[in-house]
């Protein structure tokens, strides 16, 4: 068997129309590790986040960026330890979040949206979730997080 091609997701880039707002949330409020910036002509224009091993979120400054009807990402999901902790944690920060539910995927999941609007799912695994046991996922379409427009 040869090696797969793909190793794993390297990053996400995200477009933000206000860096300090987004360096605030996923700095400040989730906590990410600012790795390094992105420097045009003296001034900054965007950074890297580190989320895990080996993967990050690209943040560039873009005033296009608050257009959300051109937005090319549904969502991007986060794997937390505890699920709870992470909602309590985004409530005190002032962070309008989902309660928790479980998805057609057997995993826990609350959702948010950063400062320009991109959706992002909290993800904690269990016992019965998909990703380990296989199986496919059914679920009713009312599950589907499709309108998280209250976020």
């Amino acid at each position: 068997m040869t090696k797969p091609l793909i190793r794993q997701l390297a990053h996400t880039c995200l477009l933000s129309t206000d860096l300090q707002a987004s360096a605030d949330f996923y700095v400040g409020v989730l906590g990410l590790k600012r790795k390094f910036d992105f420097i045009r002509q003296g001034k900054t224009v965007g950074f890297y986040l580190e989320v895990g091993d080996r993967t990050f979120i690209e943040v560039f400054e873009n005033e296009q960026a608050s257009n959300h009807d051109t937005q090319a990402i549904a969502h991007f999901c986060l794997e937390v330890h505890n699920l709870d902790d992470t909602i309590t944690h985004l409530r005190n920060a002032g962070v309008t979040v989902t309660d928790k539910k479980t998805g057609g995927d057997r995993s826990l999941q609350a959702w948010t949206s950063d400062p320009d609007g991109v959706k992002i799912e909290f993800h904690q695994y269990t016992d019965q979730s998909r990703q380990f046991t296989g199986g496919d996922c059914v679920f009713p379409p009312s599950d589907l997080p499709r309108n998280l427009a209250a976020i």
